[in-house]
């Protein structure tokens, strides 16, 4: 991933420095496992974990000759070691050592992922509380619909983030697992006690079963959260973008000082970030395809799965982290304006009013058809400024003779359109 993406948090996770020593701690867990059943000597163990140590410059050196890593990365340790080094990869395959130590990787960047999920979450719960009470106008179409509430908007956002958060924790259980079970997973020539020991010491869960990889469905569910997700970060970045519109303007990212809008127009307010994560949530997703077919591998294993996850999925885990913490920022700096929203509402003269009308007339006796039938040439009269549409239902003799005056009062009120508002955030204990 370019640096532009990386968070502070992600940027050296998956480098070759860490990726390495994340392979020397499956190796020290699988000895440690073996000298728990008796076949090799605690003296040995303890040697190999206390003088081991990583070279990647001398790993890369010793890979331009082997072209392959994990033996380079075998030989440059044993080269640290002295006779004990014998025992280095005992009993294991390349990918028993890759598999899990990418668990490992995945684990600390699950850790990172769900603590920014969570500040996101506060963030948008922060809004929903504060703007539960704000009237706004809802939009349908992209065209003016009825009146809400402007914190219903925020307290949505947040349930579909509870569940993104929730479903994180689900198959991120299916990414973090151990597996040492040997060249095509039969333990042919591994004790099967080594691997549960080394997932309870290395803190991941045992797998069940694999061949010489851990089954890709695991990558795959766990990607399509990540999805899934960006496209939440992206259905709040839409709606930031549209209400920033210069015609609407109800809310506008923060503006810090001296930032520029445009090269050329210095007017421009531009929602920026907004549009960043829009982009961002697009690669995210776009990174999910190559993912979705790295489950068919041939027989017990090929590595054509390999160069989609050392890109497709650790692009898709850190852009995930940037973009979650930037749209959390552009929330807590978010700027509303509560006039601009007031006046959007009066913009179609009152026709918003129309469906609570309706309501009062059919409950009068009306059939839905004559009561939509009355009410809609006043209301498209209002929506097309042609009048205020209160004025012209009350001029309307067949409607006065139906509801009276504090009966067509309440239908101009926004306490019915937010009356049910407490009750949608009690089922939230908000």
């Amino acid at each position: 991933m370019i640096e532009r993406y990386l968070s502070e948090e992600m940027k050296d996770l998956f480098s070759d420095k860490s990726r390495f020593e994340a392979y020397l701690k499956v190796e020290i867990a699988a000895l440690r496992g073996w000298e728990q059943i008796g076949v090799i000597g605690k003296e040995s163990v303890d040697k190999i974990e206390k003088n081991a140590r990583v070279d990647v410059s001398r790993i890369r050196e010793i890979e331009a000759i082997t072209k392959h890593d994990v033996v380079a990365f075998t030989r440059q340790i044993s080269e640290t070691l002295g006779e004990e080094k014998r025992y280095v990869h005992y009993g294991l395959t390349s990918t028993d050592v890759v598999d899990t130590a990418m668990s490992l990787l995945y684990q600390k960047a699950d850790d990172i992922l769900l603590a920014s999920m969570q500040d996101l979450k506060d963030a948008l719960k922060e809004k929903a509380l504060k703007y539960k009470y704000l009237p706004c106008i809802g939009r349908t179409h992209g065209m003016h619909a009825e009146v809400t509430s402007f914190g219903l908007k925020f307290l949505n956002f947040y349930d579909e983030v509870s569940r993104g958060i929730e479903d994180f924790q689900v198959q991120r259980k299916n990414l973090e697992v151990c597996k040492l079970s040997g060249a095509v997973g039969n333990y042919a020539d591994i004790d099967p006690r080594v691997q549960e020991y080394a997932a309870s010491y290395l803190h991941l869960e045992s797998i069940p079963i694999a061949t010489q990889v851990i089954s890709r469905d695991r990558h795959e569910r766990y990607g399509a959260c990540l999805a899934i997700f960006a496209s939440t970060l992206e259905k709040i970045a839409v709606e930031i973008r549209n209400l920033s519109r210069t015609e609407i303007h109800e809310v506008e990212e923060g503006f810090s000082k001296g930032q520029k809008g445009s090269s050329a127009m210095p007017q421009k307010r531009n929602p920026i970030s907004s549009e960043n994560v829009t982009g961002l949530a697009r690669i995210i997703r776009g990174d999910l395809l190559p993912l979705l077919e790295d489950n068919a591998l041939y027989h017990e294993r090929d590595i054509s799965h390999s160069s989609v996850e050392r890109v497709s999925l650790i692009d898709m885990i850190e852009l995930s982290h940037y973009a979650i913490k930037r749209m959390t920022s552009i929330l807590k700096n978010l700027v509303v304006f509560e006039e601009n929203i007031q006046k959007n509402i009066n913009l179609s003269q009152g026709a918003i009013f129309a469906p609570a009308l309706l309501k009062a007339l059919i409950q009068k006796g009306l059939s839905r058809e004559e009561a939509y039938d009355l009410i809609q040439p006043h209301a498209m009269s209002a929506a097309l400024n042609k009048g205020e549409f209160k004025s012209l239902v009350e001029s309307d003799e067949k409607i006065q003779k139906l509801l009276g005056k504090e009966e067509l009062q309440n239908c101009f009120s926004f306490q019915e359109n937010l009356k049910n508002v407490d009750y949608l955030y009690q089922r939230f204990h908000l």
